[in-house]
């Protein structure tokens, strides 16, 4: 494993744990609106929708990410 690859796993880890520290303490329930997306409103606890966002974008970014074509051989080996 590079530094690189390292890197990145910490912050990941960085950005679950604020997740995690978010949803731990907010745990009131609360509405979530996304007009043109839901019809209505959505009425959950505060963590999960936290929770929900950031899967979403972790999804979104992973896609973004690994959508290319591989060009030529890899190089770490």
């Amino acid at each position: 494993m590079n530094f690189k690859t390292f890197l990145r796993t910490l912050v990941f880890l960085l950005m679950l744990f604020v997740v995690l520290y978010a949803g731990m303490n907010n745990i009131e329930e609360i509405s979530f609106s996304f007009p043109g997306v839901l019809q209505k409103s959505v009425r959950a606890q505060a963590g999960i929708i936290f929770f929900v966002v950031f899967a979403v974008g972790v999804l979104a970014g992973t896609m973004l990410h690994g959508g290319g074509k591989a060009r030529g051989g890899s190089k770490d080996k």
